[in-house]
């Protein structure tokens, strides 16, 4: 029960029935003086007192809906007031302001359901293992942090002065994950008019959204993927099965093509991908050179797994894949004498031990061979360099940046993927 002696009393109200939830709360708010919430709710109140044919109670009303105001209203003159908030008002709603401005000692919080539970309870879905997040006055990389954890579900409140469900569509677009999740959109839940559509392409978008909406990502019960249906080169980030820990660190496409490019593949002969992660430049060179035989190397736990699964995606099959630290794996004698001289080598996430790493390969390389080292850091190329220069008939260092579209309401922004230096020796 409400303590009677709060000020405040904030009640959540879900919408679904106006007129029982007022009928419901009839007495705590006819002890009220004030009757305070969205302008929508307000008017659902208004309209409730009329069918009711109450005349004789004076409440009065103040619109929530410019907040600043509403706290000063409040603040002014001290009288019994209610509250109503839309679903839980301690979940992105106005509790937050008011604790911020109010004592405890005269707020009273009584939640209704979240606008997102209501949207789980249309589709039938249960949401205890969902993540949430909002984008109102947040900056667009809080977006990318939550997606790139791969979450089974994600519930977005969009900022509609910034296009809404729409910037949430182009962000996920952005970064390559719109294949990964259905996209759901949820207007005006609660009301009479509500709506609730899947959008499966950017013309799927109603042109009249509410502005109260909210979207939630489901992600896909995908079908095996056919390999045949994938691109020789040049295959989408969200094809591959990435590491649970660390989602979004791979190699991304566009970086892919280009050392892929440089590597100037042969139709026959040995690649070692050394730092594969999960897999993805030498299984696509496989692609491109199925005769090859590719040796790929990783140090972290499961990576084994990662590159034999993203290989039955893309129909590739590596010669060998090793899960261990590229030195141990020399020092040890662990690659197999027919796979032991390579004709191309990829080097990547070698970290400090990059140079130590090189220093090794080159001892093994017999034949002409092509060795292709991306970096992120300026610092390692000199080192490097200095190692590579004796041994290699041509050495070359290239920077590439690339940018993905990103919609910022009916505009475009371009965001940047990390730069990559690419150091290319020619062994002959």
């Amino acid at each position: 029960m409400p303590n009677e002696s709060k000020q405040i009393h904030v009640i959540g109200i879900d919408t679904s029935s106006a007129e029982s939830f007022f009928e419901a709360k009839k007495n705590p708010i006819f002890k009220a003086e004030r009757i305070t919430g969205p302008q929508r709710i307000l008017d659902s109140f208004k309209n409730w007192l009329k069918d009711k044919n109450i005349k004789n109670h004076k409440f009065e009303f103040i619109s929530t809906d410019k907040l600043t105001s509403f706290i000063d209203l409040l603040k002014k003159e001290e009288k019994k007031t209610i509250v109503f908030s839309g679903g839980d008002p301690l979940w992105f709603g106005i509790g937050r302001l008011l604790i911020q401005n109010f004592p405890l000692s005269k707020l009273y919080f009584e939640p209704a359901a979240t606008s997102f539970q209501l949207a789980f309870s249309r589709l039938g879905k249960p949401w205890q293992n969902s993540n949430w997040i909002s984008l109102h006055g947040r900056d667009q990389l809080s977006f990318e942090k939550a997606i790139k954890k791969l979450p089974s579900s994600l519930v977005v409140l969009p900022d509609s002065n910034r296009g809404g469900a729409e910037e949430v569509y182009q962000l996920l677009h952005s970064i390559g994950l719109e294949g990964k999740y259905e996209f759901w959109t949820f207007e005006r839940l609660g009301y009479q008019d509500e709506r609730i559509i899947k959008i499966n392409s950017i013309e799927d978008f109603p042109k009249d959204i509410d502005p109260l909406h909210l979207v939630i990502l489901f992600e896909k019960i995908e079908p095996p993927i056919q390999s045949k249906d994938l691109p020789l080169f040049g295959i989408d980030d969200s094809v591959f099965l990435q590491n649970s820990d660390c989602p979004g660190l791979m190699t991304k496409r566009e970086v892919r093509v280009q050392l892929l490019a440089e590597l100037n593949l042969p139709k026959q002969g040995v690649i070692w991908d050394i730092g594969s992660g999960v897999g993805s430049i030498g299984l696509e060179a496989l692609r491109i050179s199925p005769n090859l035989e590719l040796v790929s190397i990783d140090k972290r736990i499961g990576s084994k797994n990662i590159i034999e699964e993203n290989a039955r995606r893309i129909g590739v099959r590596p010669s060998l894949i090793i899960e261990d630290e590229v030195l141990n794996i020399f020092k040890e004698n662990k690659i197999i004498p027919s796979l032991i001289h390579p004709d191309r080598v990829v080097i990547g996430g070698g970290g400090s031990n990059s140079h130590l790493i090189v220093e090794e390969v080159l001892k093994l390389i017999k034949n002409a061979c092509i060795l292709v080292i991306p970096l992120i850091s300026l610092k390692s190329i000199s080192k490097l360099e200095a190692i590579l220069k004796p041994k290699v008939h041509k050495l070359n260092i290239s920077q590439h940046q690339s940018y993905r579209g990103v919609s910022i309401g009916e505009d475009i922004r371009l965001s940047p993927l990390n730069p990559v230096f690419i150091l290319k020796g020619e062994i002959q």
